[in-house]
């Protein structure tokens, strides 16, 4: 496991999905038998990686990755670095014969992706990147709705996503600083437009073209140390998706917003037949016969407490924490010798998407992506 010294890395990768496993006595197989785990931790900082090592009762860390990859003991190389980073690690773990888990983007370009895909082929190797949100209760009840045909004709995706990161002059920034720097891979765009590429194809379609406006609304901040620094990558995004059968899907992306709002993310979907409202974690609806007629009167305050108007989808079902989720997953996956289903190529069309909003952005138009499916071709 590279990169678990970071917030990200730590909490729910290491912490909350593969620790929680080994605690809980690793993943239960049908025949009674049992997947275990168990790190080990690779990085820059030895001081940070013995810490770990010793809170955790991790046998075994290392700030040299080729010797480690070129032991047999761990099967698996799971990538949380930064960004710019994450190529020519993963390309030596692929090389080494290793089944790849990664964090998302998968490179810092479509070329970079397109590159580990063919690595990937060429070595025969499970992998998988990081599509955490498909695994939150919110969406995975919105996933459920779509399935049950509960929207009807699915017209439009209203997606709200952000929060104030503090600049660092005030209150320290709860953001990495590399995160508002481009020559370090940070970026609105580079980070987000790969989660909505997979949140919208999965739950309502591929994406066909982008119209894209990606803004720096801070442009000075002050990191880790308290420093200043010129804020040079994206941080805001408004973009609109046309996807898969005439659906309108638009997304603001902002850490430069206050939030009013349930959640950090909320994606409204209106159909003919009902709507509904996802979060991380909830889900509300209104249906086609619970629909309100309000009527439009800017001379008289509204009676109508409109939030009220909707349900709440039960939690009917157990969910565990979604990247642990997905955790299992590829750990099974890679048990029983199949493919990951959210795989290198579909990090490529995540990058793809990215290009595109970059360059719709730049040039102020609309911009198609390619018709192959795969992200490879």
């Amino acid at each position: 496991m590279n990169g678990v010294t970071g917030r990200m890395g730590y909490r729910q990768h290491l912490l909350r999905s593969v620790l929680a496993i080994r605690d809980d006595g690793g993943i239960a197989l049908p025949d009674g038998d049992r997947i275990q785990v168990e790190p080990v931790l690779v990085g820059r900082n030895a001081d940070k990686l013995a810490a770990l090592a010793r809170q955790h009762d991790i046998a075994e860390w290392s700030t040299d990755l080729d010797t480690l990859l070129a032991e047999d003991s761990a099967p698996i190389y799971f990538d949380a670095q930064v960004t710019s980073e994450r190529k020519k690690a993963i390309l030596k773990a692929v090389v080494a014969g290793k089944h790849v888990y990664t964090e998302k983007p998968v490179g810092t370009s479509v070329e970079e992706g397109l590159e580990l895909v063919e690595a990937a082929k060429a070595h025969g190797i499970v992998n998988g990147v990081v599509h955490d949100k498909l695994y939150l209760p919110g969406l995975r009840k919105l996933k459920r709705l779509v399935d049950a045909g509960f929207f009807g004709r699915i017209l439009s995706v209203r997606g709200e996503f952000g929060y104030w990161v503090f600049e660092g002059d005030l209150l320290p920034a709860q953001r990495p600083s590399w995160n508002y720097r481009a020559e370090d891979g940070g970026g609105m765009v580079l980070d987000m437009f790969c989660h909505w590429n997979y949140v919208l194809e999965n739950l309502f379609g591929r994406v066909h073209s982008v119209m894209a406006r990606a803004v720096t609304h801070i442009p000075e901040r002050w990191d880790e140390n308290g420093e200043r620094y010129d804020a040079t990558a994206d941080d805001a995004a408004y973009a609109i998706f046309e996807l898969d059968d005439g659906v309108i899907a638009q997304i603001n992306s902002s850490w430069a917003v206050r939030v009013e709002r349930k959640e950090l993310v909320e994606f409204q979907v209106d159909g003919t037949h009902g709507s509904a409202v996802a979060g991380l974690f909830g889900c509300r609806v209104q249906p086609r016969v619970r629909t309100p007629k309000p009527v439009w009167d800017p001379d008289l305050p509204t009676s109508q407490d409109f939030r009220a108007q909707w349900d709440e989808v039960p939690d009917n079902d157990v969910f565990s924490n979604g990247f642990r989720a997905q955790w299992e997953r590829f750990l099974l996956d890679v048990h029983h010798g199949r493919p990951h289903p959210y795989d290198f190529a579909a990090g490529v069309r995540g990058l793809r998407l990215v290009d595109a909003g970059l360059v719709s952005s730049a040039e102020g138009r609309r911009v198609e992506l390619p018709a192959d499916e795969d992200g490879a071709s």
